[in-house]
């Protein structure tokens, strides 16, 4: 037999424990993916090459689709690395890909730019709310006239049809932020 691909190992894997996940047997799996036991079997351990046809009809019996099955086993769909914006002082993380749940976008922002004077230029306006809770630190929202203290520990939610902006009170600030799909676009650039 020659040697595996990772994905390949992988992809063997991922059919065996999302059929065990669903406490079902080589039969249980085989007869819904319309291949014989043995087949599937030997698929599962090596000893059957892949192919494109008895991976789509596994991939549906596992009610997957067959992009789950094959994805890359590489740590990019597991490690989610900062994006730093040193003119703004931020650094974010995506935490959710591919819109969350509804559409909300979930997301982590790190914040040194300190609270000061802020002009006209720093305050962001779109359709939607935004929701934040501070993890550490101190933000200063600025929120149309209205400047307020949000410490760790508390959070905050308002619409943002009103001009604000956020900074950072005598040190850097963390927080969690739940976006709709133009929040996510004004505060993370995407």
């Amino acid at each position: 037999m020659e040697q595996e691909s990772t994905l390949d190992t992988t992809v063997r894997m991922r059919i065996r424990s999302l059929r065990k996940a669903r406490g079902w047997s080589l039969d249980n799996l085989a007869e819904r993916a319309g291949i014989s036991p043995s087949q599937l079997s030997r698929i599962e351990t090596g000893h059957r090459r892949l192919s494109l046809d008895q991976l789509t009809a596994i991939a549906a019996a596992l009610d997957k689709t067959l992009d789950e099955l094959v994805e890359s086993p590489d740590d990019s769909d597991v490690v989610i690395r900062p994006e730093r914006d040193e003119r703004r002082g931020l650094t974010t993380w995506l935490l959710s890909k591919d819109d969350g749940p509804q559409g909300l976008t979930v997301g982590k922002m790190r914040i040194t730019e300190q609270a000061g004077d802020v002009g006209p230029e720093d305050f962001g306006v779109h359709p939607g709310r935004d929701w934040f809770t501070v993890l550490s630190g101190t933000i200063v929202l600025y929120l149309g006239e209205r400047v307020i203290r949000v410490e760790a520990g508390q959070a905050a939610a308002f619409t943002t049809m009103t001009p604000h902006t956020l900074r950072s009170d005598r040190g850097p600030a963390e927080i969690l932020m739940i976006l709709d799909r133009n929040g996510e676009r004004s505060h993370f650039g995407t």
